[in-house]
């Protein structure tokens, strides 16, 4: 604290730096779990204290996980060091114990004096953190955001075991229709660890070994995230289709990652100092949890982590990262300084405020200014997609260059530290501001050559911009919104619309399109694909639930910004100034449908640059029932002399869109379109692209052109 005491923002003489300064650093304190019967002991060298092994309350049937259970002998992950086993009291540990993320227990919420059960508070920026959080719907939970750490998640009954049988029950629900009576819904059953295993066996995370547990790449980091978000998707689903019960909280986000943690699916579990290998700047992230598995930020809603270094035979914290997100009076507009406030200062029970103390992260952060360490900042915004929730950006590398105290709006003593942006990173939060500008009208977007290449065929304008060079704009094209039917498709059964006046809803098992989607609504209220499959059904003409309806997702247009830009060596490219979330609509392949005959005629020419064949070969990102491979309906799009911004979607062997047919029904008649959907969460201003799919063998060598995305799993050509 020797640089911020004497600052202007504090009066002389009312802080005691002496005293501040004479606090003995902190160490690491790790709990030792007592064994249990023929189980050796859980610790680190340098832990001191002992309790009591925290095993349960667990809910019935659900088997107790590391680290409240030690698993026998052949099951253990290989760790580090193995070869020399750590003894502590008298008992040897084989493996040594990773960076801890604080995981959710099964705590039943306490209960009030009128006999419900409400929410208990917790304190510091941990708490202002989790009130950010809101789940996929827009809805905050007053209940696991006040206090994550005890309510957690709720194991519903669905889930667990059936103990009376021995074996494990899967989910079953009872729903009274609008005739009164009791349906049993055996249909709709499932099983989470299934879900699971067919999850880790697509995207081949089963087994990951030591090295890659403690060091990631790209690519695995990449793959850990996208499973994240497909379970969780998935876990929202079910969830929706059974009835919600009094004082049990959902949160999918922490469910998902608390499976997936107990499987060893996570990287860079080592804290350290710097940067996170397979985690780049200007990288977004939608939920605390998704931070903690890639190894970014460690504690699930603390806002400051950090690390015990040993220092001439004592050990003192240093900071590794913290996450600004509006909890506290930090000052973050300044897109290259960052002026962050300390954590605590109010009592988790009274609320209670009183002057902040130099212990914990605040004592790492001061240790960090002395030691020049780099420190990880990581920026909360607002979601204007979801309001109460939050978009976190990885802001890359800073610098603590001044602390000091001074009185909050409440009258008490607060911590401050100002971090200064480490030179020559790619911009992150810098492009965000500037994005807003444009959006703003503050300021003009460089190389803008059509503010709106719709011509107003959308509701929101897509930029056409060059900076690259002097080419004015493609190839003239009419833009047209969506498909140009000549004849629709006939349905083998006709089907009645859905009466859902209001809309339809999640759990409605008496709404014939959520039926005809298996049971299951396919999208959240902020459209986002909940899952893939072979057909999304969407409510179609017949039915009389309303334009916003939340199963109309791909009739809506588009709901993002878009720019077409010139690339530096693949033509015109696609790309969006809003962030997206994994599932996120983007937009439909608009265009001509034509008779696939004419394909062979077009290939001669050469003059099929703009067509959507989805009779190719196209790798699914996860299993889906039935045939996919196979597309059941002879639809060629051709958007060469009309279409909109989707002829402007690149290939790419590493795509990070991917396209799923819907399907809107009228009576006997049946309207295919081809909507396009985020893999993943994408930042804003990186390209969108998928992958155009492989033809058939006997026309690859005619079709065959020299791709250029870069990927690193790039063939090197495509179709």
């Amino acid at each position: 604290m020797e640089r911020g005491f004497g600052s202007e923002s504090m009066p002389p003489g009312s802080v005691d730096k002496s005293r501040v300064l004479n606090i003995k650093p902190l160490r690491c304190l790790v709990p030792i779990f007592p064994s249990q019967s023929g189980m050796p002991a859980i610790s680190t060298p340098q832990a001191s204290f002992a309790c009591v092994p925290p095993t349960g309350p667990f809910p019935p049937g659900v088997t107790p996980f590391y680290p409240f259970f030690v698993p026998p002998e052949s099951q253990r992950p290989v760790e580090q060091n193995q070869q020399t086993p750590t003894v502590v009291n008298n008992q040897a540990r084989p493996y040594p114990v990773q960076s801890p993320v604080p995981l959710n227990s099964f705590r039943t919420p306490a209960p009030h004096a009128n006999g419900g059960t409400g929410p208990s508070r917790r304190s510091s920026r941990t708490r202002n953190s989790a009130q950010q959080d809101a789940d996929e719907d827009g809805n905050s939970n007053s209940q696991s955001q006040s206090d994550p750490y005890v309510s957690g998640y709720s194991m519903h009954a669905t889930d667990v075991e059936d103990t009376s049988n021995g074996g494990k029950r899967k989910g079953r629900a009872q729903k009274r229709t609008r005739s009164g009576k009791q349906e049993n819904l055996s249909s709709f059953t499932f099983d989470i660890d299934s879900i699971v295993n067919d999850l880790l066996t697509s995207f081949d995370l089963l087994g990951l070994d030591t090295y890659q547990r403690v060091d990631g790449d790209k690519n695995l980091a990449g793959r850990i995230l996208v499973v994240y978000n497909l379970l969780r998707r998935k876990i929202l689903q079910l969830d929706d289709s059974k009835d919600a019960t009094p004082g049990v909280t959902r949160r999918p986000d922490l469910r998902a990652a608390n499976l997936l943690m107990t499987k060893g699916i996570r990287t860079n579990i080592t804290k350290r100092i710097g940067a996170v290998p397979g985690v780049d700047v200007g990288d977004i992230f939608f939920f605390r949890m998704e931070m903690c598995l890639v190894g970014l930020h460690a504690p699930s809603m603390a806002g400051i982590d950090y690390i015990s270094v040993k220092i001439t035979g004592d050990e003192e914290p240093v900071a590794v990262s913290i996450v600004s997100s509006g909890g506290y009076e930090d000052d973050g507009e300044d897109a290259d300084v960052l002026v962050y406030s300390g954590q605590g200062g109010i009592n988790r029970r009274d609320k209670q405020v009183f002057d902040q103390k130099l212990e914990r992260g605040n004592l790492a952060l001061e240790k960090s200014l002395h030691r020049a360490n780099e420190v990880r900042v990581i920026r909360g915004l607002k979601d204007a997609a979801n309001p109460p929730g939050k978009v976190y950006v990885y802001d890359g590398l800073y610098k603590i260059h001044e602390s000091w105290v001074e009185k909050d709006k409440s009258g008490f003593n607060v911590f401050k530290y100002k971090l200064i942006r480490v030179p020559g990173q790619p911009e992150a939060f810098k492009l965000w501001k500037s994005i807003q500008q444009w959006k703003d009208g503050v300021s003009s977007r460089v190389g803008v050559v059509l503010p709106d290449l719709t011509s107003g065929a959308e509701d929101l304008p897509v930029s056409l911009v060059n900076d690259v060079d002097d080419e004015k704009g493609p190839a003239y094209f009419t833009y047209f919104p969506s498909l140009k039917y000549v004849k629709p498709f006939s349905s083998p059964k006709p089907s009645l619309g859905c009466s859902c006046v209001g809309g339809c809803q999640p759990g409605d098992h008496d709404c014939p399109c959520i039926e005809r989607n298996g049971g299951y609504l396919p999208y959240t209220s902020l459209g986002v694909l909940l899952s893939y499959n072979s057909m999304v059904h969407e409510c179609g003409p017949s039915c009389v639930c309303p334009p916003n309806c939340r199963n109309r997702v791909s009739q809506t247009g588009l709901r993002v910004h878009l720019e077409v830009f010139k690339t530096k060596d693949k033509g015109w490219g696609l790309r969006s100034w809003d962030p997206l979330r994994a599932g996120a609509f983007i937009c439909e392949y608009a265009g001509e449908v034509i008779d696939s005959s004419t394909l062979e005629e077009l290939g001669r020419e050469n003059d099929d640059k703009y067509i959507f064949d989805p009779s190719r070969t196209y790798k699914p990102l996860e299993a889906v029932p039935g045939d996919s491979a196979k597309f059941p309906f002879p639809l060629v799009i051709s958007a060469k002399n009309c279409g909109n911004v989707a002829r402007f979607m690149n290939n790419s062997c590493s795509p990070n869109v991917l396209w799923q047919p819907v399907i809107w029904e009228n009576n006997d008649e049946l309207y295919v379109h081809i909507a396009f959907y985020a893999i993943r969460h994408i930042p804003p201003m990186h390209e969108l692209t998928y992958d155009y799919g492989i033809v058939q063998p006997d026309k690859a060598d005619r079709w065959k052109k020299k791709c250029f995305c870069g990927s690193l799993k790039c063939r090197g050509y495509y179709y």
